[in-house]
């Protein structure tokens, strides 16, 4: 392999060869040296150094990884992405505290995760009222007290988007995990939220690139950076199984703080938060100051950088307002219809106005005032 590729190629194919993380990934550069090296060589002398029989070693593996890191490469360039390596300064030092951190992973926005105080908050994909409004009570409170919260989840329908968007809403920074490449936004529903996050501050990470297949554990895998990156996980609501569950037990692994908050007996969704704190797996939260006493986080007193009180509306916002307020809670599908607005023009409305304040989100596409 002597054609010439830039550092960054060389990065973004080390970190892609199949099963690499960061603890694979110092071991073979103490053997190799560099990751120019590892493609400079031939087979027969990585599997001599290495004692290796992995089909990484391969010739034509390797040559296709470098292909596809250089496509990588010219699209992080193109769209403003930021790549950070595990040898990388501003590498999260809690993220490469886990044994299967990524060797490189892929952001949009600023956020600083090296903050005092970063949670992850997540749960059932069929949230309740109960779940969402315990998720903007929880972050609320916590971002009076926090000015530098950052809240961590996976963008996923049900918990983890009432979660960021409670941050949204509280001033608070939040962090979106994505199970696929940058290149586009799963679930769609959740883009407009998407450009939300990175306006205010938050990022979207992740260590899939843009020519990666979406698969069915990537879902699964994702779960461990959004464990890692914070010092408390927050279940909020999980049936008793699934990927909550994964989560919590993950952040357990990686000797992080994990909380559930309790639920009536016999409820679905209560299920796997009843018996994380009954087999003493998590601590009961009921509010901000259960976690701040559990955490030991002392709050500034302060006041939460809120948006406007009474902010101006748009006329397109005072609409979707006045349809609201008439039905009291409307399906975003009748008010579709009732403005003669498109869906996906809708939710960019109605996630400004969740931000503002002036909306609350319930579960199953419901609006109603905050």
């Amino acid at each position: 392999m002597t054609r010439d590729y830039s550092p960054m190629a060389y990065r973004i194919a080390f970190a892609n060869l199949q099963g690499m993380g960061v603890d694979l990934a110092r071991k073979l550069l103490d053997v190799v040296g560099s990751e120019e090296s590892f493609f400079a060589m031939t087979e027969k002398e990585l599997r001599a150094l290495t004692h290796g029989r992995s089909k990484i070693y391969r010739d034509d593996y390797r040559r296709e990884c470098l292909e596809r890191a250089v496509r990588e490469d010219a699209f992080v360039n193109e769209h403003g992405i930021g790549v950070t390596y595990f040898r990388d300064e501003s590498y999260p030092h809690r993220l490469i505290e886990a044994p299967d951190a990524p060797a490189l992973f892929y952001s949009l926005g600023k956020c600083d995760l090296e903050s005092a105080h970063v949670i992850s908050v997540v749960g059932t994909r069929h949230a309740t009222q109960y779940g969402v409004r315990f998720c903007d009570t929880l972050i609320g409170e916590l971002a009076q007290q926090l000015p530098d919260l950052v809240v961590v989840s996976g963008l996923a329908y049900g918990i983890d988007i009432a979660a960021h968007r409670a941050a949204l809403k509280h001033g608070a920074s939040t962090v979106a995990v994505l199970p696929r490449g940058l290149n586009r936004i799963y679930p769609s529903m959740h883009r407009p939220d998407a450009v939300s996050i990175v306006k205010q501050g938050g990022m979207l990470l992740t260590d899939y690139t843009s020519q990666d297949a979406v698969q069915k554990s990537n879902f699964l895998a994702r779960n461990r950076i959004v464990a890692a990156l914070s010092d408390c996980t927050v279940i909020v609501e999980s049936a008793g199984s699934g990927g909550a569950l994964v989560t919590a037990s993950l952040a357990m692994s990686y000797n992080r703080d994990v909380m559930a908050v309790p639920g009536r007996c016999g409820d679905e969704f209560s299920a796997g938060c009843n018996k994380l704190i009954a087999t003493s797996k998590a601590a009961l939260i009921t509010s901000a100051d259960d976690l701040m006493a559990a955490m030991r986080w002392e709050g500034t007193g302060g006041q939460p950088r809120q948006l406007e009180l009474f902010p101006d509306l748009t006329r397109e916002e005072q609409a979707v307002v006045d349809v609201i307020r008439n039905q009291g809670e409307v399906h975003i599908n009748a008010l579709a219809d009732t403005l003669q607005v498109p869906v996906y023009k809708l939710m960019s409305l109605l996630v400004e106005l969740d931000c503002k304040n002036v909306i609350s989100t319930l579960p199953g596409c419901r609006y109603t005032l905050a």
